[in-house]
């Protein structure tokens, strides 16, 4: 797919996602079993996937949303994290599971998780669509994966580059020579 001439190549496929989100909430069903689950979004770019998650889960669910910026316009976290938009529900004594589009420098998600610790949960899971482990900056792992992906900057399914992309049913690429410079 081209857009303004950023060529966007597939990397996983529409079917790939839904056979994989339906595995993820199968297995996050039986680690809840009999439970309530609250299930913070990470906004912009988990919206799709969290919909798609939790409408498969069976326990009974909770959802908020925050959203949180490090990128800008970049193709790289800044590693600078700021808050945008906070949680509105109680988290003392939940289940929380943080569900993200992807982890791969993870500072971003040291932040959040720092963040929602002290808030109290009685237990705090972290669901990634994608994990991109070439990129990590610090040491932290996802208790849910969807997919490994090469270190590529990936478009698609609710995640964007420049909020453009988000659109698309599949996970794409983009080759850093169709308009995007790293740094």
């Amino acid at each position: 797919m081209k857009f303004n001439e950023v060529q966007v190549h597939e990397l996983i496929s529409e079917e790939k996602i839904k056979r994989r989100v339906a595995e993820l909430a199968r297995q996050i069903s039986s680690d809840y079993a009999n439970q309530e689950l609250t299930v913070v979004g990470v906004l912009k770019g988990s919206w799709i996937f969290l919909a798609d998650l939790v409408r498969q889960v069976t326990v009974p669910v909770v959802i908020d949303f925050m959203a949180v910026s490090s990128y800008g316009k970049s193709t790289d976290s800044s590693g600078v994290v700021k808050i945008v938009t906070d949680l509105r529900c109680p988290l003392e004594n939940r289940n929380v599971l943080l569900v993200e589009d992807i982890l791969d420098s993870g500072l971003t998600l040291k932040y959040i998780i720092k963040h929602i610790k002290l808030r109290g949960p009685s237990s705090l899971r972290v669901c990634a669509l994608m994990d991109k482990p070439a990129r990590r900056r610090v040491d932290i792992k996802a208790d849910y994966v969807g997919f490994g992906v090469p270190d590529k900057f990936v478009v698609g399914y609710g995640v964007d580059y420049d909020e453009r992309f988000r659109n698309l049913p599949y996970v794409g690429y983009i080759e850093e020579n169709d308009e995007t410079e790293e740094g």
